[in-house]
């Protein structure tokens, strides 16, 4: 029986132990098989996915970034997996959690810092001082440069969080409500149930495409 709202994106099932973890990495089991069978238009949709987003990666960090792209891509794939499985109906959604979300990006982010301020102290501290700014103003534009910075991987994760569990409590609350309901309030319900699925299936795409891009518009700033 749910007790509250939220009760939903529970991550345990049971006192001792849960599996609903699990589903964050069953997937990636069956990936590998694809590629011992002859291609097929999945696969070639895949690979056509795969390449364009590395050639769009390679232009925000330059031509010798190779190793660069192949992270983000496969973080935008991991991240994209678990948002659409979150969609399917009795699997959890880890990608609602900050768990999920903080452990990507706050190594991302510590191992970008820590690899800019011992390869290139320099130009770290030059790019905490914008170009132009006035002499009064240098020390508020380094405290402000430096807040920005900190809460980086917070915003990164924040989003992620939010933007996925804003439209599961919609379904959740719609689907509580269609429980007593009459049948043209339900019909009305599942169609806007359905809209709301396509909404969660683009914003699934979506996040996962502005997380990977903004991770690589941090480590263009020290890669540079």
């Amino acid at each position: 029986m749910m007790t509250n709202l939220f009760s939903t994106f529970d991550p345990a099932t049971s006192i001792n132990y849960s599996m609903n973890w699990m589903s964050t990495f069953l997937i990636f089991i069956l990936i590998p098989y694809p590629f011992w069978i002859m291609p097929n238009r999945v696969m070639i949709m895949f690979n056509n996915v795969t390449k364009k987003l590395h050639l769009e990666f390679k232009l925000l960090l330059g031509e010798k970034s190779n190793g660069m792209t192949l992270m983000t891509v496969s973080l935008f794939i991991f991240i994209f997996t678990n948002n659409f499985l979150g969609l399917m109906p009795y699997i959890f959604t880890s990608s609602s959690h900050l768990t999920f979300s903080l452990t990507m990006a706050l190594p991302l982010w510590l191992s970008m810092m820590i690899f800019g301020w011992f390869k290139k102290s320099n130009y770290m501290f030059a790019h905490l001082v914008p170009m132009g700014t006035p002499n009064i103003l240098m020390p508020f534009m380094v405290l402000i440069e430096t807040i920005s910075n900190i809460i980086r991987p917070g915003s990164l994760a924040v989003r992620l969080t939010a933007n996925m569990i804003a439209g599961h409590l919609l379904m959740s609350l719609l689907g509580n409500k269609s429980v007593d309901t009459k049948n043209i309030m339900l019909l009305l319900i599942m169609s806007i149930q359905i809209m709301l699925m396509m909404f969660e299936a683009a914003v699934a795409i979506i996040q996962a495409y502005v997380f990977s891009v903004l991770t690589t518009l941090y480590s263009s700033e020290v890669i540079h």
